[in-house]
């Protein structure tokens, strides 16, 4: 597979520097930058696919008409948090 490139990003040289002072052993500003780049596509996708199923879970609802009220989540909520604590 052929790779390619990335737009090359245009920083000041303080904003430089303090990218590579927290560059690990062997590791290079490209694949710094790479790697960052991955993690947010990730988090980008990631984000989108959870909206994408809030809004069909939105949709199944109205459709169903299986709505929980505000009082029974908080309850459940509650619950939930008072059976952690008294497992702390």
């Amino acid at each position: 597979m052929k790779t390619s490139t990335l737009p090359s990003l245009r920083v000041t040289p303080e904003f430089r520097q303090e990218a590579e002072s927290v560059l690990l052993e062997n590791e290079s500003l490209s694949g710094f930058v790479e790697e960052a780049v991955r993690h947010f596509v990730y988090r980008r996708k990631a984000q989108q696919e959870f909206i994408e199923r809030g809004l069909a879970a939105g949709c199944s609802a109205r459709e169903q008409d299986a709505y929980v009220s505000r009082d029974e989540v908080m309850d459940s909520l509650r619950g939930i948090l008072a059976r952690c604590d008294n497992q702390a």
